[in-house]
């Protein structure tokens, strides 16, 4: 058996090293590739504001001293609703750092919004079933290789 000592670990095989290795790698280009943790809020808005747009809200600039001070004072990147002179709901999502802009919309809209969100969710969930399966592509691969190639070595050969 070939391997390598390591004082306090006893005797570990280059295809222990190998292993190791490329479980390591893997966790950490995963977590990497996967973007965990939450959006960035230019992210978020990046994420967000085309959405609203293709959904049919209304984008009004900020374009008085007025209208800025007003719109700093709305709770930034999220989507809130009011009711509307007719009763019925509208939709607004304020944006004072990046777009300086105040997005509103009706319950039209907002189904138009949820729509798409709900579509790009699936395909984010699509991507990252296809990131999971290269990784176990990946792996199987790795697991296939020994230092002497395709299931050759020590042993019986040939897999066995």
């Amino acid at each position: 058996m070939q391997g390598h000592r390591l004082s306090r670990w006893g005797v570990i095989s280059i295809d222990g090293i190998a292993v190791i290795l490329a479980a390591l790698a893997m966790a950490l280009g995963g977590c990497s590739l996967m973007g965990l943790g939450a959006p960035t809020p230019q992210q978020r808005a990046q994420d967000l504001e085309p959405m609203l747009s293709a959904a049919g809200f209304h984008m009004i600039l900020t374009d008085t001293p007025a209208k800025m001070a007003h719109l700093q004072t709305l709770p930034p990147l999220k989507l809130n609703d009011y009711p509307g002179s007719d009763g019925k709901p509208r939709y607004w999502f304020a944006d004072p750092q990046f777009c300086k802009c105040l997005y509103v919309g009706d319950e039209a809209a907002y189904q138009k919004y949820e729509n798409l969100r709900v579509q790009a969710r699936m395909v984010q969930n699509e991507k990252e079933a296809a990131e999971e399966n290269y990784e176990a592509q990946q792996q199987m691969q790795m697991n296939m290789m020994s230092p002497f190639g395709f299931g050759f070595g020590p042993g019986i050969g040939f897999g066995f």
